[in-house]
């Protein structure tokens, strides 16, 4: 079982996580990129003077050890979120429901609510530059808050009551309910355009990444099962 969850996780997340990163390299960073134009001073936006909105950025791979090792981290990352999503899914497979690539599906959109959508609704997914509260604060409210999700999930996908849903709506709430960390005041050098357009890209690029994960991860874990059962 362990050689099950390890393999599958390894092959999953390793091919999630290289699709991701090209996405983001693709999608992510050239809005990164710009941002930090404005938050070094580059550029200024409601100056004397109007400025481009489309000023030359590198391309990809302009600096290769940059984006090399941007790629392998995401690997190792999406490779982590696999393990954890894959132990789950033997769980849920123990208790009697079936895990495939299409189930899988279900479980990498869950997974994007609560590692991405649920705390990006009240603390947004920012660009260099911009007004934030104490980093500490927001780590243990992003923590609690992907926790929260995360259960809420687990009880929507598998309570089967009406007291699992209603526990699941309010610890969906909750977390917006008490509020995130806030800054005390508003600064920052970056149009506001730009961080709407990074918000909106780092959601989507994480909703593909997560999709991808729960496919793959439920495909492995159905072939290496399989497998197993072949040699057995």
């Amino acid at each position: 079982m362990i050689s099950r969850i390890l393999t599958s996780a390894l092959f999953a997340g390793a091919a999630a996580g290289l699709i991701t990163a090209l996405l983001q390299l693709v999608f992510v960073q050239p809005v990164l990129l710009h941002a930090e134009l404005y938050e070094s001073g580059a550029l200024v936006h409601f100056g004397a003077e109007a400025v481009s909105a489309h000023p030359d950025l590198p391309g990809m791979f302009a600096e290769p050890i940059r984006d090399g090792l941007s790629i392998i981290f995401t690997m190792l990352t999406y490779t982590g979120y696999a393990l954890v999503m894959v132990a789950l899914m033997s769980v849920a497979q123990g208790q009697g429901h079936e895990i495939n690539a299409r189930t899988g599906l279900l479980w990498g959109l869950a997974g994007f609510v609560a590692f991405h959508f649920a705390p990006g609704l009240s603390l947004a997914p920012e660009v260099p530059g911009v007004a934030a509260a104490e980093v500490g604060a927001r780590q243990i409210w992003w923590t609690a808050t992907v926790a929260a999700a995360g259960i809420a999930m687990w009880l929507i996908a598998y309570g089967g009551n009406i007291v699992s849903y209603v526990v699941a709506a309010l610890l969906l709430m909750a977390p917006h309910l008490i509020g995130a960390p806030e800054p005390s005041t508003f600064s920052g050098p970056v149009p506001t355009e730009i961080g709407a357009l990074f918000a909106a890209r780092a959601f989507g690029v994480g909703m593909a990444a997560w999709a991808l994960l729960g496919t793959f991860a439920g495909y492995f874990w159905q072939s290496e099962g399989a497998r197993a059962e072949a040699t057995a």
